[in-house]
Protein backbone atom coordinates (compact mmCIF):
# COMPACT_ATOMS: atom_id res chain seq x y z
CA UNK A 1 0.00 0.00 0.00
CA UNK A 2 1.34 3.13 -0.88
CA UNK A 3 2.81 5.35 1.80
CA UNK A 4 0.22 8.65 2.36
CA UNK A 5 1.92 12.15 2.53
CA UNK A 6 0.28 13.69 5.43
CA UNK A 7 0.61 17.30 3.82
CA UNK A 8 -0.52 16.35 0.86
CA UNK A 9 -3.66 14.81 2.08
CA UNK A 10 -4.88 17.19 4.16
CA UNK A 11 -4.22 19.88 1.04
CA UNK A 12 -6.27 16.97 -1.04
CA UNK A 13 -9.09 17.65 1.29
CA UNK A 14 -8.98 21.70 0.66
CA UNK A 15 -8.80 20.93 -2.62
CA UNK A 16 -11.82 19.03 -3.38
CA UNK A 17 -14.04 21.14 -0.73
CA UNK A 18 -13.48 23.95 -2.87
CA UNK A 19 -13.54 22.78 -6.17
CA UNK A 20 -17.11 20.43 -5.11
CA UNK A 21 -15.25 17.28 -6.17
CA UNK A 22 -16.55 14.14 -4.17
CA UNK A 23 -13.28 12.13 -4.18
CA UNK A 24 -9.97 12.35 -5.51
CA UNK A 25 -6.05 11.60 -5.84
CA UNK A 26 -2.88 13.29 -5.72
CA UNK A 27 0.13 11.44 -7.09
CA UNK A 28 3.79 12.51 -7.11
CA UNK A 29 6.30 12.51 -10.09
CA UNK A 30 8.74 9.57 -9.78
CA UNK A 31 10.68 7.27 -11.21
CA UNK A 32 8.91 7.58 -15.10
CA UNK A 33 5.60 7.37 -13.24
CA UNK A 34 3.68 8.56 -10.20
CA UNK A 35 2.89 7.60 -7.05
CA UNK A 36 -0.43 8.42 -4.58
CA UNK A 37 0.43 10.35 -2.08
CA UNK A 38 -2.88 11.06 -1.16
CA UNK A 39 -6.68 9.59 -1.70
CA UNK A 40 -10.16 10.89 -0.17
CA UNK A 41 -13.26 8.62 -0.81
CA UNK A 42 -11.69 6.35 -3.23
CA UNK A 43 -11.84 2.74 -2.63
CA UNK A 44 -9.38 0.53 -0.77
CA UNK A 45 -8.84 -1.81 -3.93
CA UNK A 46 -8.97 1.59 -6.27
CA UNK A 47 -6.28 2.66 -4.19
CA UNK A 48 -4.19 -0.51 -4.09
CA UNK A 49 -4.56 -0.34 -8.26
CA UNK A 50 -3.34 3.15 -8.01
CA UNK A 51 -0.44 3.01 -5.66
CA UNK A 52 1.92 3.09 -8.51
CA UNK A 53 0.74 4.59 -11.86
CA UNK A 54 3.07 4.32 -14.87
CA UNK A 55 3.09 7.00 -18.02
CA UNK A 56 0.29 7.21 -20.03
CA UNK A 57 -1.67 4.67 -18.43
CA UNK A 58 -5.24 5.39 -16.80
CA UNK A 59 -6.26 9.54 -16.55
CA UNK A 60 -3.49 10.48 -14.14
CA UNK A 61 -0.76 8.30 -16.65
CA UNK A 62 -2.41 10.27 -19.76
CA UNK A 63 -1.84 13.60 -17.86
CA UNK A 64 1.42 12.91 -17.51
CA UNK A 65 2.34 11.64 -20.58
CA UNK A 66 0.72 14.34 -22.41
CA UNK A 67 1.60 17.12 -19.96
CA UNK A 68 -2.33 18.48 -19.97
CA UNK A 69 -5.54 17.80 -17.87
CA UNK A 70 -7.37 14.63 -18.72
CA UNK A 71 -11.15 14.84 -18.46
CA UNK A 72 -14.00 12.31 -18.73
CA UNK A 73 -17.87 13.63 -18.43
CA UNK A 74 -18.81 10.30 -16.64
CA UNK A 75 -16.20 7.80 -15.18
CA UNK A 76 -18.71 5.15 -15.23
CA UNK A 77 -19.58 5.44 -19.26
CA UNK A 78 -15.93 6.62 -21.06
CA UNK A 79 -15.25 4.18 -23.73
CA UNK A 80 -12.17 6.20 -24.55
CA UNK A 81 -10.15 3.95 -22.86
CA UNK A 82 -8.63 6.63 -20.76
CA UNK A 83 -11.04 5.39 -17.26
CA UNK A 84 -9.53 2.39 -16.21
CA UNK A 85 -12.42 -0.54 -15.08
CA UNK A 86 -10.98 0.12 -11.58
CA UNK A 87 -11.83 3.56 -11.69
CA UNK A 88 -15.82 2.57 -11.98
CA UNK A 89 -15.89 1.91 -8.23
CA UNK A 90 -15.08 5.50 -7.30
CA UNK A 91 -18.93 6.73 -6.87
CA UNK A 92 -18.85 9.61 -8.72
CA UNK A 93 -19.25 10.88 -12.49
CA UNK A 94 -17.52 13.59 -14.27
CA UNK A 95 -13.69 13.67 -13.54
CA UNK A 96 -10.13 15.58 -14.28
CA UNK A 97 -6.87 14.45 -14.02
CA UNK A 98 -4.72 17.64 -14.16
CA UNK A 99 -0.93 18.11 -13.85
CA UNK A 100 1.29 20.18 -11.72
CA UNK A 101 4.40 21.64 -12.64
CA UNK A 102 7.05 23.09 -10.69
CA UNK A 103 8.63 26.45 -10.86
CA UNK A 104 10.72 25.31 -14.06
CA UNK A 105 7.80 23.59 -15.51
CA UNK A 106 8.91 19.98 -14.79
CA UNK A 107 5.63 18.08 -13.81
CA UNK A 108 5.64 17.00 -10.33
CA UNK A 109 2.57 15.50 -9.20
CA UNK A 110 -1.18 15.04 -10.94
CA UNK A 111 -4.38 15.67 -9.10
CA UNK A 112 -7.25 13.99 -10.26
CA UNK A 113 -10.66 14.82 -8.73
CA UNK A 114 -13.94 13.51 -9.23
CA UNK A 115 -17.56 15.08 -9.00
CA UNK A 116 -21.16 13.24 -8.30
CA UNK A 117 -23.02 14.81 -11.80
CA UNK A 118 -22.10 14.33 -14.97
CA UNK A 119 -20.81 17.55 -17.47
CA UNK A 120 -17.61 18.39 -18.98
CA UNK A 121 -15.10 20.06 -17.33
CA UNK A 122 -13.98 22.70 -19.50
CA UNK A 123 -13.57 26.72 -19.84
CA UNK A 124 -13.41 28.84 -16.37
CA UNK A 125 -13.89 25.47 -14.77
CA UNK A 126 -10.70 23.87 -15.41
CA UNK A 127 -9.09 27.13 -15.44
CA UNK A 128 -9.79 27.28 -11.80
CA UNK A 129 -8.94 23.88 -11.05
CA UNK A 130 -5.70 24.10 -12.89
CA UNK A 131 -4.85 27.45 -10.62
CA UNK A 132 -6.27 25.84 -7.55
CA UNK A 133 -4.08 22.88 -8.05
CA UNK A 134 -0.50 24.53 -8.62
CA UNK A 135 -0.63 25.47 -5.03
CA UNK A 136 0.61 21.70 -4.58
CA UNK A 137 3.77 23.14 -5.83
CA UNK A 138 4.35 25.07 -3.09
CA UNK A 139 3.86 22.24 -0.38
CA UNK A 140 6.02 19.98 -2.45
CA UNK A 141 8.77 22.47 -2.31
CA UNK A 142 8.40 23.22 1.51
CA UNK A 143 7.99 19.62 2.50
CA UNK A 144 11.41 18.66 -0.19
CA UNK A 145 13.33 21.55 1.37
Amino acid sequence: MAQINEAAQSWLAAFLREAGAVAGTVHFHQKGGLVLAASQNIPEKVREIVAWVPSGKGMAGLALERGEPVQTCNLQEDRTGAVKPGAKAVDARAAVAIPVRDQYGAIIAVVGAAFADDREIAGAELDRLQGASASLANLTERTSS
